[in-house]
């Protein structure tokens, strides 16, 4: 969301800035070159000559970075090492080690130092494993904040909802993505199935990897094979150089394969083989390539119906459906459209006018609506209410009109059935609400497919607008 993003930005440019650390050395000469060197890197300083100055710093004043050397007097560097360990382990430490004392310089690493320089010390490698530290301090710390940000928002990594169905959601997420099995992800169209794919590999160890995404129903079926598999250079007119496939590209990481019910049977038994078999023989090559991948799987298709009625290998259901995640429809969490609605409306909005804001009669059409097309067709609605909506509030008006008007009529569908007997006028207001249903609240598109001009199309809105009004406040 917008509000987070401006939060970590914000931090990004003050983090170093308020680093602060304290060099421990009874040298003044180590001190001084020491200061110059962190002062340069942009870090405020802080210095100690004995191991209870050095305490007293850390007592006093928030410290990041402690660079002591091992022979400082009274308590000496070990035993300085080992208290701020204890008291202050957000504390990294640097120490430094005369020549000849590695061993010493080992013990310090084993009880919890970062790194250390032997002295007499390069400027230059000072310099460097002190800007190391700093990187890592702002790493951590920036974790830090995503982790808090992730904690507290309405969701899971992009997905949204805090009802107790998106919940359990979660929970499987959070399971899965520290294992390799394979994972079916079910739900209607729009409920999101991508983002949960994309919420199990990046909270998983193969975040660093490459995700793959295939939409198995938008591959044409002469080129599948080529674009799944690859191939090699010849293998048919037009394969002028050898070119790597979806499968192979995904190796190390996440291959997901959307619409997996849209496969070809055909193709379902050769992508069994590639996953049992661990490697991919490109097109027209005599060589098969080992790869790692991990599967993960969606469809909006019941896919155990489609493996009894032959659509579906039923070995390859069994290999893909060793975790499964059900995605409810919207309809189902309603809850969640109040926090849906919020983070649609910061992604859309103006950023140099102010947030837009739903008006409660708005926001009673929405949760009354059963959102057919879930997730997405909300998303749209949004969208659609913030480019045409004509204030910073937004109204039930600003909404597209097949949401109002099939809000007011329960959300079903609004032509009769077949031997229903209805006047003429209904029949035609009925034929008006579902190509604009159809449109998708587009009026253009509505007024053609009615065959009827636009003008006519926006008089009879108005009309049973007017209609509607009246009804609700008699």
């Amino acid at each position: 969301m917008t509000t987070e993003l401006g939060t970590l930005e914000t931090f990004k440019n003050q983090r170093t800035a308020s680093a602060t650390v304290l060099i421990v050395d009874d040298e003044e000469s180590t001190l001084r070159i020491c200061s110059d060197i962190a002062v340069e890197s942009g870090l405020r300083v802080r210095t100690a000559s004995t191991t209870e100055q050095a305490l007293e710093e850390l007592d006093q004043y928030p410290i990041d970075i402690a660079i002591t050397d091992l022979k400082v007097p009274q308590l000496g560097g070990l035993e300085l090492l080992r208290r701020i360990r204890e008291h202050y382990p957000q504390v990294s430490v640097l120490v430094l080690t005369q020549y000849g004392t590695i061993q010493t310089a080992v013990e310090a690493t084993r009880l919890g130092a970062t790194d250390y320089v032997t002295k007499p010390f390069h400027i230059d490698e000072l310099r460097r494993k002190l800007q190391r530290l700093i990187r890592e301090q702002e790493l951590d710390q920036e974790n830090r904040v995503l982790r808090e940000q992730l904690r507290t928002r309405p969701g899971y990594g992009e997905l949204i909802g805090v009802s107790a169905k998106m919940q359990r959601v979660y929970k499987l997420i959070e399971k899965v993505s520290q294992h390799n099995y394979p994972v079916l992800i079910l739900g209607e169209s729009g409920t999101g199935k991508e983002l949960v794919a994309r919420s199990v590999h990046f909270s998983g160890t193969r975040s660093q990897k490459p995700f793959v995404p295939v939409d198995c129903s938008a591959l044409v079926p002469t080129l599948i094979e080529s674009e799944l598999f690859g191939y090699a250079k010849g293998a048919f007119t037009g394969a002028i150089h050898t070119k790597q496939g979806l499968i192979e590209s995904a190796d190390g990481g996440t291959l997901f394969l959307d619409e997996i019910g849209n496969l070809p049977v055909e193709m379902q038994s050769k992508l069994l083989r590639v996953l049992q078999a661990r490697e991919v023989k490109p097109v027209g090559s005599n060589e098969r390539v080992s790869i790692e991948v991990r599967v993960i799987a969606a469809t909006n298709k019941d896919l155990e119906t489609a493996v009894r009625s032959g659509q579906f290998r039923q070995d390859l259901f069994f290999r893909l459906n060793v975790v499964q995640i059900k995605l409810p429809p919207l309809r189902e969490r309603k809850s969640d459209i109040p926090v849906l609605v919020q983070s649609f409306l910061e992604k859309f909005a103006d950023p140099v006018r102010p947030l837009p804001t739903l008006a409660e009669d708005a926001l009673t059409r929405l949760t009354a609506y059963d959102w057919p097309g879930n997730v997405r067709e909300l998303e749209n609605a949004i969208e659609r209410a913030v480019a045409l909506g004509s204030g910073p509030i937004l109204h039930s008006g600003d909404l597209p009109s097949s949401l109002q008007y099939a809000a007011s009529n329960g959300g079903t569908d609004p032509m009769p059935a077949s031997d229903e007997l209805v006047p003429l006028e209904e029949l035609e207001r009925r034929a008006i609400l579902r190509a604009l249903r159809e449109s998708g609240g587009d009026k253009l598109i509505a007024a053609r497919l009615l065959g009827i001009g636009k003008t006519t199309l926006y008089r009879k809105l108005k009309q049973y607008e007017s209609q509607l009004a009246r009804h609700q406040t008699a």
